[in-house]
């Protein structure tokens, strides 16, 4: 299996065709929550994982899933969505090493989404 694209480049254009004449403002506002919400998502998985909270780790990886997959954020989208369908299926066993993957994943993602 071949290495996703940190940013999908064609994401990142369906966003700024939204509102092409405003210089680029809305995609950088995207990117602004983006990177907000997505360590608040991060720290909800690290607390879930703690307290055991199945359902709760399972939300916050279909959240993080969710906003990466429309920032075009590919590398922590899969690495979200993985940790979705194994916290779901397996519980929270072995996700401790994929959660650091993703946080892995996300500052190379924001070091990344500078460049917009």
């Amino acid at each position: 299996m071949s290495q996703p694209l940190v940013i999908d480049p064609a994401a990142i254009d369906s966003l700024k065709a939204i509102n092409p004449d405003d210089g680029g403002e809305f995609v950088r506002e995207i990117i602004q929550i983006f990177m907000e919400d997505t360590p608040a998502r991060i720290s909800e998985l690290d607390e879930a994982l703690a307290h055991g909270d199945v359902a709760k780790f399972v939300r916050a990886a279909h959240s993080v899933k969710g906003s990466a997959s429309n920032m075009g954020a590919m590398l922590v989208k899969e690495t979200a969505e993985e940790l979705e369908r194994k916290s779901r299926d397996e519980g929270l066993g072995g996700v401790a090493a994929l959660l650091a993957k993703l946080k892995q994943d996300f500052a190379l993602t924001a070091k990344e989404l500078e460049s917009y």
